[in-house]
């Protein structure tokens, strides 16, 4: 949801609309014009950036396939969604606090399903998060109860559970294995 506010003063209104509406950022054009107000998204100096600002992104389906090809020796994980859904902002801000801890085996790249549809299709992207492992140009799934072996498809909240779950894809991609299994069932808690 956007909302446009006319400002007609040339004093900072950043911070009077940021104090009026808690959890909203804003876009400044000049000192005069509007504001844009957005939901979940963080200001940084003139222009407001997105909850995942501090992984990079993807905007083509060749950039994709060249992130995956040019690794090998880190795993690759691709968080396919919008960056403006809730469930992947829940899923970019696990991603952003672990991507320190796992950037000596595993490099994470975000993706936007509207702006690369290419991979739509061909990997059933149709819920609001995705996220994909990719180890030397292979897909690499991964048994965590659900059924679903190709991907995590639900926000996870905690980080250690997180970097275990890669840690154990890594360890399994390492030894030539195309499934790893997890080491905890999450077939009861997330309801499908």
């Amino acid at each position: 949801m956007v909302v446009r506010l006319v400002v007609t003063a040339c004093e900072c209104p950043a911070v009077v609309v940021r104090a009026a509406v808690s959890g909203w950022a804003c876009t400044v054009k000049g000192g005069r014009g509007w504001i844009q107000l957005v939901r979940g998204w963080r200001s940084s100096g003139q222009r407001a950036e997105k909850m995942s600002y501090l992984l990079p992104h993807l905007h083509s389906g060749w950039a994709v396939d060249q992130a995956i090809m040019a690794e090998n020796e880190r795993l690759v994980m691709i968080r396919f969604g919008h960056d403006w859904d809730e469930t992947s902002m829940q899923m970019d801000e696990v991603l952003a606090g672990v991507a320190e801890k796992i950037k000596n085996f595993a490099v994470t790249y975000l993706v936007d399903i509207t702006e690369v549809p290419d991979f739509n299709t061909l990997y059933e992207l149709y819920d609001p998060s995705t996220v994909m492992f990719f180890f030397r140009n292979k897909h690499i799934m991964i048994d965590l109860g659900t059924g679903n072996n190709n991907k995590i498809n639900w926000a996870m909240k905690d980080k250690h559970e997180f970097v275990d779950i890669v840690e154990t894809v890594y360890r399994g991609a390492r030894k030539g294995r195309g499934l790893a299994i997890a080491s905890k069932d999450y077939s009861t808690k997330y309801r499908y």
